[in-house]
């Protein structure tokens, strides 16, 4: 009995699983093991999973002892490690960017690195050294407020899976150099880029998502993307730009993405899709494309209302929808065009549409003949949710009573309308 209950169970476990339980514990905490038995004094040392967060020091007051103190510990940590490094990991708010961090990498280079995550705090760009581009085996990039100048001798992450860059200076030239270099990148992620014209070329990209102020987006070879998210900020440049194209640019966006299931549009993203020449019919069908979510559709311009027509009927089987308008009232309510819905095609069916959530409604006569027609064109829906705009209480009950005048493809189909 004595000898089981002196026996120590734990530290006679593989080190697969010695390593399991201490990448699942703050770092700091991992760290502390060691005074747990002799056994345990540096099992700590080997894992290849490190993570530095917020708590991996005491924090005071002072921020600059504070930053200095966990320089200190990774460089530290660092010195003592055995073994590859698989992940490495910072996400500290306080810590800038220091000549450390140059030592760090090029340790890391030399060490097998298969995922790097760098997130210092506000404050001066880092400038990201040249050996980060000498890690062969990497798979997962993601940088925030770093400034990246690849050598002319790179050629590529031949091993990435996923690349995302916040806040990152780069050059045109040399992002869409990195992205068309990594054969095998899936996940793509861009935010906070200023003015950018961008080519992507990845034909194994499969998830994408960019956020910032985009004067041009062509998907030249994307011909596995699954899901795409996009939010546009406007500029006076930009805008002027926008007005003297005259490239399809939903063709240009949209046209070579067969197997898109996911598509979500933020802030002026239907607004781009219209500029340009008129694609007529398109030149492929979306049947995989399953989720739709438009955000600031603006209801005054024919041109958006056509995209949002062009994407829904493009889907055969779509399953939900999701709008949210942006129009100006006075503006949309003269609306010459209605006799457009006139010319829709009758015989369009959403079969597998069931599930519509519309936010922001006005009530203006190009919304209420979008909503005319999905409830006649489904005839599988389950629910339509309807929002109205906070600023037109006066219409909400005109809508109210136009809406149960409309013919319903779906018997089943309900009809939910809440007043915020």
């Amino acid at each position: 009995m004595g000898d089981a209950l002196g026996s120590d169970l734990i530290s006679d476990l593989p080190q697969s699983i010695i390593e399991s339980i201490l990448v699942r514990l703050p770092i700091r905490d991992a760290v502390r093991t060691s005074i747990l038995s002799s056994k345990w004094r540096y099992k700590w040392a080997s894992i290849t999973q490190l993570v530095f967060d917020e708590k991996c020091v005491d924090t005071c007051s002072d921020r600059d002892v504070v930053e200095k103190t966990v320089v200190k510990f990774i460089t530290r940590f660092l010195f003592l490690h055995q073994g590859p490094i698989h992940k490495f990991q910072i996400t500290i708010s306080y810590l800038q960017s220091c000549p450390e961090i140059d030592q760090w990498i090029l340790f890391l280079s030399r060490n097998d690195i298969k995922e790097l995550v760098l997130e210092l705090g506000e404050g001066e760009f880092l400038r990201i050294p040249s050996c980060l581009f000498k890690c062969k085996k990497l798979c997962h990039l993601e940088l925030f407020r770093c400034e990246l100048d690849p050598p002319p001798s790179f050629k590529g992450f031949l091993c990435l899976r996923s690349l995302n860059l916040h806040q990152v200076l780069i050059s045109p030239e040399a992002i869409e150099a990195l992205i068309s270099n990594c054969p095998l990148l899936e996940s793509l992620s861009l935010s906070y880029f200023d003015s950018l014209a961008l080519s992507i070329r990845a034909p194994n990209l499969k998830y994408l998502y960019l956020e910032g102020e985009f004067r041009d987006i062509c998907l030249e070879d994307t011909p596995q993307l699954v899901e795409i998210s996009v939010a546009m900020y406007m500029t006076d440049d930009i805008a002027e730009h926008f007005e003297q194209s005259a490239d399809c640019n939903f063709v240009k966006f949209l046209g070579g993405v067969p197997n898109l299931e996911r598509l979500v549009g933020h802030i002026y993203f239907t607004k781009y899709l219209s500029i340009g020449n008129d694609p007529g019919c398109l030149p492929i069908m979306y049947k995989n494309l399953e989720t739709i979510e438009l955000n600031q559709v603006s209801f005054e311009d024919m041109k958006e209302i056509l995209v949002v027509l062009s994407l829904i009927t493009s889907s055969p089987n779509l399953k939900e929808l999701q709008i949210s308008g942006s129009s100006n009232i006075p503006s949309a309510t003269d609306a010459p065009d209605l006799d457009f819905w006139e010319k829709c095609p009758s015989k369009c069916r959403l079969s597998q549409l069931r599930v519509v959530h519309l936010t922001d409604m006005c009530g203006v006569p190009h919304e209420m003949e979008l909503i005319k027609f999905l409830l006649g064109s489904s005839p599988v829906l389950e629910i339509m949710t309807i929002i109205p705009c906070v600023y037109v209480v006066e219409s909400q009950l005109k809508m109210l009573t136009e809406l149960v005048k409309f013919r319903r493809a779906s018997a089943k189909a309900e009809i939910v309308f809440i007043r915020e």
